[in-house]
């Protein structure tokens, strides 16, 4: 596969991985970036993630057959807006956000108004660094990606946006945006907000000062992805807000009857809780997990 200019649309820690993953594997003739910053227009092209970055969004998609968003998801709908008027009928436009029913349903008519073409993608990879500094070409190697059509798309797009993320090194499934988000909210939001919950509670300056010295691999390694961007992070749990809210009740209910077998001094119950969380955590990783860890 190979396209004629592919434009990134926020150049920070993802789109910087695919302007180098797309420049390292020859897929376009030209990566274009858009950024909001001066500083950031030196930096991306002094990093090699694209060939020329500008802060004018419409020079960004002029010549663009392929539009992939990277901004946080709150920006992507004024964006789509402000770049129409230089958008070219045909092409095709996706993106990575990790919520996809309010993208799709905000991005795919706008698209289609000029006859372009919006899919949504999610691919399941990240990091807890951000910005253009972190980008990896092989950030998306042997990651799920979730493509999300829905009827209205010609399938000839989805079969595009679908071998443009194989060729990136990702593994492309097929879902609705609904579908997507009910999973998502599970396996990716709801441990962000456990994590930063975690972070906020122990490290807090009422405990002693020497609590942070008692925080050891356990501690770093489950609040790792505490460290996230917080504005992209406030954007995915409004936008996806009614599934996480419902996750976070019955993940609440849980630790309430983790927290009442502790009162009662319930041997059989804890003993029970620790063994059934180790036999599916070593299932999942026996059954090889294709996920990057976002």
């Amino acid at each position: 596969m190979h396209w004629q200019q592919i434009t990134l649309v926020g150049v920070g820690l993802l789109g910087g991985s695919l302007g180098l993953a797309i420049k390292q594997r020859r897929l376009a003739q030209r990566v274009v970036g858009f950024v909001r910053r001066a500083a950031s227009v030196q930096e991306c092209e002094a990093l090699a993630v694209c060939d020329e970055a500008t802060r004018d969004v419409q020079t960004a998609v002029r010549a663009a057959d392929l539009i992939i968003f990277c901004t946080p998801i709150a920006q992507m709908r004024e964006l789509a807006e402000r770049m129409l008027p230089a958008v070219k009928p045909g092409i095709i436009a996706t993106d990575v956000g990790s919520v996809k029913e309010i993208v799709v349903e905000d991005l795919e008519p706008t698209f289609a108004r000029v006859g372009a073409h919006f899919v949504g993608s999610h691919p399941m990879a990240g990091a807890e660094k951000i910005g253009v500094r972190a980008a990896q070409a092989d950030l998306f190697n042997k990651a799920v990606c979730v493509v999300t059509p829905t009827a209205s798309v010609k399938m000839d797009a989805v079969e595009k946006v679908e071998e443009f993320w194989r060729c990136v090194g990702a593994v492309p499934i097929r879902m609705s945006p609904e579908t997507h988000d009910d999973l998502v909210s599970r396996s990716s939001h709801l441990p962000h907000v456990v994590a930063a919950e975690l972070a906020n509670y122990v490290l807090s300056p009422v405990h002693p000062k020497e609590q942070g010295l008692l925080c050891a691999n356990g501690f770093r390694d489950t609040t790792r992805i505490a460290s996230g961007s917080p504005e992209m992070w406030r954007d995915i749990c409004l936008a996806n807000r009614v599934n996480l809210a419902r996750v976070l009740g019955v993940f609440i209910e849980d630790l309430e009857e983790f927290r009442i077998a502790l009162d009662n001094s319930d041997t059989k119950s804890i003993e029970e809780f620790f063994h059934q969380a180790k036999r599916r955590r070593d299932q999942w990783g026996v059954e090889g997990r294709m996920t990057s860890e976002e």
